[in-house]
């Protein structure tokens, strides 16, 4: 059980490294955006499910039952918050006249 939790919280951090490597490298503003929205929304799946799975391979009672609730509650508010965040910022992009990038410059 401790090498899954282990896999899990590794392939968290890639996810989360990735994102991370998205805002850094990508060339505009909105694959930037793309790369920490999916990302980090994956990275924070895989990381509640290794900490739930801990906590109930630890200790197996009634709070902390209740402490895998609140961890699924904060991935569920995350889950709504975040592609809204993402939609909101790059809907405020567009407005402000970003143009997306593209391969080719000698095309425009």
């Amino acid at each position: 059980m401790i090498y899954f939790i282990s896999f899990l919280i590794f392939l968290s951090l890639l996810f989360m490294f990735g994102a991370a490597v998205g805002l850094l490298r990508l060339p505009d503003f909105y694959s930037r955006l793309h790369a920490s929205g999916m990302l980090d929304t994956t990275g924070l799946l895989l990381f509640v499910i290794a900490v739930s799975a801990f906590c109930l391979w630890q200790d197996f009672s009634v709070n902390t039952v209740f402490l895998v609730i609140k961890l699924i509650f904060i991935a569920v508010f995350i889950f709504i918050t975040s592609p809204t965040a993402t939609h909101a910022i790059v809907d405020a992009g567009i407005r402000a006249g970003m143009k997306p990038w593209k391969k080719n410059k000698m095309e425009e």
